[in-house]
């Protein structure tokens, strides 16, 4: 079966355009050659993989797929990716697999037979391609509220809505590498981008492993994810926005030669501008982390807190920054201090090893270390050796 697909929800969604910055990214014309019909859904005839799905996709276990172009499976449809299913990815930007809202991902790897999301060229690097993206449902700030939705910046899907249970699937032990090809100066491939997922849906095991941006980013949403490791990515190893308030726990990070912040938080999305005013705020609670820097003598910070969001950090181990924590803002739309004063932006049972200052207040609002941070050494981080063996690269 050959069919010519156009997807027309992307135009769609450009009309709906309400808060978030659109990129220069062409409507997706695919051809879908993936086979014929079987059982309600299609399997790959040739291995090669892509193109807009309208009936379920399942692949075989232990198979290895070449990715040739954007994978998009759109609402009602599902991706099944079993146990040790290896996908290597055409290079460019635009090839990346993206779960639309109302579509659901089964990506079901084990510890010895990880999920491995890659690079299709011989000798991989940073950005090769885009990454996986999942779209939901659950709650965004950057929008006015109830069912309204905001667009993604690759691609251009529509994200959010009011349903904080929304579930995308299952995502377990899956490592996507050498993803972030940015699509243009401003838009950008993370290694996972979690765009408006609600907490009904499942992701644990997951790591981002050498991409070129970020390697998890939220954008809103209420989904949890444990056992998260992010090695050597580029920008942002740990990215939130948009009013997210998942719980994630179990989190390892570390900083290669080029990177920028283990976790950069932000309260709305400063790159479109606080639209909405929001009424809620990012506000996560982050249990049993481990971030490990190239030293404090390389002039880095470790985790930013900025733009108004609130969090909750507890069971912290950071190693190796010139900074621990940097919170920035104002006493007007970025009012991160005001978080500080409340109770609900906190540092809980952290230890800092070779951190030369452990907090910078930069928010306009008067309060100190002690303010922030309780438990000093207590920290004993994400005891990352336990669970990391079999699935992961280093």
């Amino acid at each position: 079966m050959k069919t010519r697909i156009l997807l027309a929800s992307l135009a769609i969604a450009g009309l709906i355009f309400t808060g978030c910055e659109s990129d220069d990214t062409a409507p997706i014309v695919i051809e879908n050659n993936q086979g014929g019909n079987n059982g309600g859904g299609e399997t790959p005839e040739d291995n090669n993989i892509g193109g807009t799905m309208t009936t379920n996709l399942t692949l075989e276990i232990g198979e290895e797929y070449n990715l040739t172009e954007a994978l998009v499976m759109t609402e009602g449809t599902t991706l099944t990716i079993p146990a040790g299913v290896v996908i290597k990815a055409n290079p460019g930007a635009g090839v990346y697999i993206a779960i639309a809202q109302g579509a659901t991902i089964n990506a079901e790897g084990t510890s010895s037979n990880p999920i491995v999301l890659t690079s299709n060229v011989a000798t991989p690097g940073a950005g090769d391609w885009g990454g996986l993206i999942v779209l939901g449902k659950a709650p965004i700030n950057s929008v006015a509220g109830g069912d309204a939705t905001s667009t993604s910046e690759i691609g251009g899907l529509p994200y959010g809505g009011s349903n904080a249970g929304d579930s995308s699937g299952t995502i377990r032990y899956v490592r996507v590498e050498y993803s972030g090809g940015a699509a243009d100066a401003s838009s950008e491939n993370n290694g996972f981008s979690f765009y408006g997922v609600g907490n009904g849906t499942t992701v644990e095991y997951i790591q981002a492993f050498e991409g070129k941006d970020d390697g998890i980013e939220f954008f809103g949403g209420t989904v949890n994810a444990s056992f998260i490791s992010v090695i050597g990515s580029q920008d942002d190893s740990i990215d939130w926005t948009e009013g997210f308030s998942g719980n994630l726990t179990n989190v390892y990070v570390e900083h290669r030669v080029e990177h920028d912040k283990a976790f950069e938080c932000d309260g709305f999305n400063t790159d479109i501008g606080n639209n909405s005013n929001p009424v809620f705020w990012s506000n996560p609670t982050v249990t049993n982390v481990t971030v490990v820097g190239r030293g404090s003598a390389t002039g880095n910070e470790a985790i930013r807190l900025r733009a108004g969001t609130q969090g909750q950090f507890s069971n912290v181990w950071i190693q190796g920054y010139e900074e621990g924590f940097d919170l920035d803002g104002n006493t007007g739309e970025s009012p991160t201090g005001q978080g500080v004063l409340d109770g609900d932006l906190l540092a809980a049972d952290v230890t800092f090893t070779d951190v030369v200052l452990k907090m910078k207040n930069d928010t306009e609002f008067v309060f100190g270390e002690s303010d922030f941070i309780s438990g000093d050494g207590n920290g004993t981080g994400a005891d990352y050796d336990s669970w990391n063996t079999g699935w992961t690269r280093n």
